[in-house]
């Protein structure tokens, strides 16, 4: 059985949140919680709440044993992209892309 976990509209570039992403895929709840605490970054911080709901939502509604999860599914979407101006000089102006994400996380008993 799977449960899943979505957080959308994090204010973070899916570049830098699918390398903490990666590291994860494919590994033991418990192993993968172990990674993404010792990681110092942000990307890395906003994955831990989604896996934690991910393995909530497996245990509370299924009833699975969270000894015995794995991180199946892991994947990073590029959300909306805020878009401003910089104003520099002689009149010119440049685009700042402030780009968002959707982490999503499965986990599952079964390999």
């Amino acid at each position: 059985m799977e449960a899943k976990a979505i957080a959308k509209g994090l204010r973070i570039a899916p570049r830098k949140a699918r390398l903490v992403i990666d590291l994860i895929r494919n590994k033991s709840v418990e192993e993968a919680d172990n990674i993404l605490s010792n990681l110092n970054k942000d990307a890395a911080r906003m994955s831990k709440k989604v896996l934690t709901s991910a393995v909530a939502n497996a245990t509370n509604n299924l009833g699975l044993d969270k000894s015995k999860l794995y991180v199946k599914e892991a994947y990073v979407n590029e959300g909306q992209t805020m878009k401003r101006m910089k104003f520099g000089s002689r009149g010119h102006v440049d685009p700042i892309r402030k780009r968002t994400s959707h982490i999503t996380i499965v986990v599952s008993d079964e390999r």
